[in-house]
């Protein structure tokens, strides 16, 4: 049963990133909004935000890159409606291969889909002059760390795209955990300026977590202690929605 899920995974991984190939609009429009995001914040707020002993630019990238982990979960939502619409899943679940097998590869490929993205905004990044300080090797970690974080965000919304079926309510769905998550935390700002009330969430939530890692790993300062937390939502998030997703699946 192991071998045969993780044979059908990585049939199903393929079949997705052939298919994102094939409609290369998706990759770039999902690159635009991340680059416009690097512009705008750096631009926009930059010159407002005073982050002691440090270049905005180097505060914005992590929150930049964690938050674009967030917001491509929504694919995975909508790419699993279409297939319902379509009804792929239909002709899949006539074949003699894993069930979680066309949840796992749907997940994975958009995983590996971030890597692109991850590269780019690093790339702009280091344009408008983001450093690592902290060295190469911590900095290589952080890429995978963020694919890590990507592949996680992705069953939420997996669950999400089962849950709600239509394309159209999967799109609008999608930014409704997305903003609060992104936004209350240390995505663009510190989280010490923020209200006590709000402080409390924003400093344990998944996102923060992630972002304060990757800047300890960038930038440098203490790592084990967000990598831990972050590690520990990783799995919780994994576990949870693997389960209600696969459980979903089943239904549909």
């Amino acid at each position: 049963m192991t071998g045969s899920l993780l044979r059908d995974t990585v049939t199903m991984t393929r079949r997705n990133l052939l298919r994102m190939s094939r409609r290369p609009e998706v990759i770039v429009f999902s690159l635009i909004s991340p680059v416009m995001f690097v512009l705008l914040f750096n631009y926009v707020f930059g010159g407002s935000l005073d982050i002691p002993g440090e270049k905005y630019i180097n505060f914005l990238i992590p929150g930049i890159l964690v938050q674009t982990a967030l917001f491509g979960g929504g694919n995975t939502a909508v790419g699993l409606a279409e297939d319902l619409a379509g009804g792929a899943i239909d002709r899949f679940r006539s074949l003699p291969m894993a069930p979680a097998a066309n949840l796992t590869g749907r997940t994975l490929a958009d995983a590996a889909r971030s890597i692109v993205t991850t590269s780019v905004i690093y790339a702009i990044g280091f344009i408008l002059g983001f450093r690592i300080p902290n060295g190469l090797g911590w900095f290589l970690v952080s890429i995978v760390l963020v694919v890590l974080f990507t592949w996680a965000m992705t069953w939420p919304f997996a669950y999400m795209g089962l849950k709600i079926k239509s394309v159209e309510g999967v799109q609008a769905a999608s930014f409704i955990p997305a903003f609060p998550l992104t936004f209350a935390a240390s995505t663009f700002a510190p989280v010490e300026n923020m209200p006590e009330w709000l402080r409390v969430f924003a400093e344990n939530q998944p996102v923060t977590q992630a972002v304060d890692s990757i800047r300890a790993m960038t930038q440098g300062g203490e790592i084990a202690g967000p990598l831990t937390r972050t590690l520990l939502w990783v799995a919780g998030i994994l576990v949870v929605f693997g389960f209600l997703s696969v459980r979903e699946f089943r239904k549909v």
